[in-house]
Formats: structure tokens, C-alpha cells, sequence
């Protein structure tokens, strides 16, 4: 039996996610000794299964979309035919142009010990892998989150899909089954029936529950157009498969009992924190199925040891894990205190048109009885809209009766990149005024965001009262 090397560090990294990356070079380049321990792919799941991988199937199915606008801008166009394993040769030269920045040899040229394998801990100080025993000052759990797989009688001896296997297509699915209407599963059900697919969206309660409705109705419409059936509140009884046909027995919203006939099935119905095989019970770590116990600076139960990210079970989004590892680089290094502030958290469902939200909802503001004020702009008044074609959507924008800002959301093209003002303006604590006294070029969609925060000015610079002050100065002025 080959004995164990113990190493040595300042600080040990488990998950070479995100998280784990950002605060791993943070943290060599600050002078630290690290050691970053993963089990799986470097880069986690935001590079290999999430963010970019679905991002380019994404372009790919737009790109498949604007030929059957081709014609609103003068163009005479035959219908596309999609070439689905180049679709997926795209997706994996995505990740393959971007996995050299995760890789372990950069990682090592930064100054990272890097070891690949499952880690365990062996007490409040010693983590075990196949290979190694790892004693560390401090440890930073970065263990990411899974696909979670619901407990519907005969899905586990049904062949179905994950983000995590998606991906790995090479054939155009003729009839896609989505199970779970979150920002994954309507993201997926969008690409997929643009690049050819019919597909059924079965979803147990609400379809993207966490926005606003008065964005998500609109948007689901859009999906229904493009042929996209979706179906909430339903109930799944049993899923049986036989050759290439899998049939989903459920009940839907009127409690109906029907059938559903599909060739593939996506499971998205959320996902669960990493918390399992490390052995956390060893390290005096507290943790549930819903992830580990941290505090609001990030520690654990055991002081020396911090979780950031999806693993800890509160937003799962690659900027949060982000923001975590920046937080507990100053926590951890340099003593300070600084503590998890969630009111300017962004996050993105990308879609055609993208839906973007920052800060408080509306039904929070009115569950908490608080004073507000609402502002509105269509992007059908933008005049780059217009020139794109690209009208549909509109921005809401929630402030004090004093200016200060609350929220935000988005509808409509480039939402994701027009939210981050608004995330700037809440985290700073801004007023509108911050906005609307900006200089926005035209024509942009930026313009937005600055038309909507003039019209907090609207009724006082154009009120009767105003008027008569004008009139007023205009009789002294020769």
C-alpha cells in the first residue's frame, strides 16, 4: 500500500468550480499558499455543464430564429436547415476555448497545488484523498451543487437527461419532455424547439417563479407562439419507456389524467448543494440537504472553515460564488468582517427576449407594507428597437417616494447587459437621479434606463404648478 503525502498549506480549496477558482488564485496572488482540491473537471459546472455550454446552444438556436426574420429587413431567405452535431461541435469548442483559463496547468504556473480526487475530512484540520493528507490553516468549501433528480416512480429506469448530459447530443431530439419551468428548463425548452425540436414543458407549480409576473406572462406567450407547451401545475405519476418512445403519465392543473409521448426527457427541476462524501460531520461542520450552515461572514460551525457558493444553498448563480470568494479573501486573510449583502444580487434567465432582475419584487414591497413608487418604459419607444426590430419588452423600476431605488426588471433584448446600471445604482445606494442625469448615447437601448428614471420627473417638471413658475420667470425675462 502506497503511503500518503501529507502537504501543507495556508489554505485548502475543495471545488475547482467558480467560487473555488476565483478565491484560489486570489489568494496565491496575495502571497497565501493554496491547494485546490476537485473531484471532477476543472472549471465545474458553470464551464462544462451551465453557463457556457447553454449560452452558445443558446446563440446557435438565435441565430436559427433570425432567418425567419430575415424578411422584415429586406432579405429572401430559405428555411434553415440545422446541422445538430455541428450545433454541438460549437457548444463543445466554446468550452474547449475557454477551459485553458480553469485548467490545472494554469493553475499550477499561478502558484496552486492542485489535486485531483474526492476529499474527505478527517478532522477539524485534515482533509483525506486518495493520494494525500491535507493539513490546512483555513479550508474554503466551493463544492458546487447537482442536478436534483425528483423521486417520480420509473424515472430511474428511464433513459433521461441533466445539464450535466444534455449537452453531449449529437442527434435533434424530436420531441422534447422538460421537466421544471426554473430559468434552466425554459432556457433549454426555448433552444431546443428553435433549432427544430417540438417541446413540452411540464412544470409542478409556477413557471419562473421568483419574477414578476407582469414580465413572465409576456414571456411565456413569446414561448407559446414558438410552439412551446407548457404545462404547470401538474403531477407526474410514473414515466415507462420502451425503445426510443418514453411515456409520461400526469395530472394536470384540471386533474385530468393524460399521457405524454416523448423521444428524450430533460430532468431541470433544480438543483441540490454538494454536501455529501466530504464527510463534514469530522470537520464540526452543521449542514442539512438544502447545504451548509454559514453564517452572514461565511464561516462554518467550525470558525477555520468558510463555504461559498451553490453549497451553501442560497442563490446558486457563478457571480454569487464569485462574490463569495472576494468576501472570504478579506474574512480569512486579512481579519476583517465583512458580511453577505444579497439586496443588489442580480440574475438573468436568457431567453428571446432575456429577463433580468435586480433588488426587491413588487409582491415583497407589498408584503412588507413599504411605501413605493413604480416607473415604466416600453422598448417599443426606443428607437433602436425599432431599427432592430427588437420592440417586444419593457422596464420596471421601483423607488422611494424620496428617489431611492429598489428594483429593477427587464424585458425584452439585452435585458442581461442593461440590468448591471441598476445593479450598480442599488448596491451604492443611488437615487434616480443618478440615472436619470446620465449621459446615455443614441440611439442605444441604454436609453431605457435613463427615460425610465426621467419619468420620476415627469409629473413635478410638468405639473400646472411648474407651469406658473415658467410663465412667471418667462414676464420678467425681456
Amino acid at each position: 500500500m502506497t503511503k500518503k503525502k501529507i502537504r501543507k498549506a495556508d489554505f485548502c480549496v475543495i471545488g475547482a468550480g467558480s467560487g473555488g477558482l476565483s478565491f484560489a488564485v486570489g489568494a496565491v496572488q496575495m502571497g497565501a499558499s493554496v491547494i485546490l482540491v476537485e473531484r471532477g473537471k476543472m472549471g465545474g459546472d458553470c464551464l462544462n455543464y451551465g453557463c457556457i455550454p447553454s449560452k452558445a446552444l443558446l446563440a446557435a438556436s438565435k441565430f436559427s430564429h433570425e432567418f425567419k426574420r430575415s424578411e422584415d429587413f429586406g432579405w429572401s431567405l430559405k428555411s434553415p436547415t440545422v446541422d445538430f452535431k455541428q450545433v454541438h461541435n460549437h457548444v463543445h469548442k466554446v468550452v474547449a476555448a475557454i477551459s485553458p483559463h480553469d485548467s490545472v496547468d494554469r493553475f499550477e504556473r499561478l502558484g496552486v497545488k492542485v489535486i485531483l480526487g474526492q476529499g474527505a475530512f478527517q478532522d477539524k484540520e485534515t482533509l483525506e484523498t486518495p493520494r494525500h493528507i491535507i493539513k490546512a490553516k483555513r479550508f474554503v468549501i466551493a463544492s458546487g451543487s447537482s442536478p436534483f433528480v425528483p423521486p417520480i416512480e420509473g424515472l430511474h429506469d428511464t433513459p433521461y437527461y441533466t445539464n450535466e448530459t444534455i449537452f453531449d447530443l449529437q442527434e435533434l431530439p424530436e420531441h422534447l419532455v422538460v421537466i421544471g419551468g426554473g430559468p434552466i428548463g425554459i432556457e433549454m425548452a426555448q433552444a431546443f424547439s428553435r433549432l427544430g425540436s417540438e417541446v413540452t414543458i411540464l412544470e409542478a407549480f409556477t413557471a419562473l417563479p421568483k419574477d414578476d409576473p407582469e414580465f413572465t406572462v409576456p414571456l411565456l406567450e413569446i414561448l407559446h407562439k414558438e410552439g412551446i407547451s407548457l404545462k404547470e401545475q401538474v403531477k407526474i405519476s410514473k414515466i415507462t419507456s420502451k425503445g426510443k418512445r418514453i411515456d409520461i403519465a400526469f395530472v394536470d392543473s384540471h386533474r385530468k389524467s393524460l399521457t405524454l409521448k416523448a423521444t428524450h426527457l430533460l430532468v431541470a427541476a433544480g438543483r441540490r448543494p454538494n454536501v455529501q462524501e466530504m464527510n463534514l460531520e469530522a470537520a464540526g461542520i452543521e449542514f442539512s440537504p438544502k447545504g451548509i450552515k454559514v453564517n452572514r461572514r461565511l464561516q462554518t460551525t467550525n470558525p477555520r472553515i468558510y463555504a461559498i457558493g451553490d453549497c451553501t444553498g442560497g442563490y446558486q448563480f457563478t457571480h454569487v460564488a464569485g462574490y463569495h470568494a472576494g468576501l472570504v479573501l478579506r474574512n480569512s486573510i486579512f481579519r476583517l468582517r465583512t458580511k453577505v449583502q444579497t439586496t443588489a444580487i442580480p440574475w438573468v434567465t436568457y431567453t428571446d427576449p432575456e429577463l433580468a432582475h435586480v433588488g426587491a419584487t413588487e409582491a415583497q414591497l407589498l408584503e412588507k407594507k413599504a411605501p413605493y413608487k413604480v416607473l415604466k418604459f416600453s422598448f417599443d419607444e426606443n428607437d433602436r428597437a425599432q431599427t432592430e426590430r427588437r420592440t417586444i419588452g419593457k422596464i420596471k423600476v421601483l423607488v422611494t417616494p424620496r428617489g431611492n431605488i429598489l428594483g429593477a426588471t427587464i424585458l425584452g433584448a439585452h435585458a442581461g447587459e442593461l440590468i448591471f446600471p441598476w445593479v450598480m445604482a442599488i448596491q451604492n445606494k443611488l437615487k434616480i437621479s443618478s440615472i436619470a442625469n446620465t449621459i446615455a448615447p443614441y440611439p442605444t437601448f441604454s436609453e431605457v434606463s435613463k427615460r425610465v428614471a426621467g419619468s420620476y420627473y415627469t409629473a413635478k417638471i410638468f405639473s400646472p404648478f411648474m407651469q406658473r413658475i415658467v410663465k412667471y420667470i418667462m414676464k420678467l425675462t425681456q
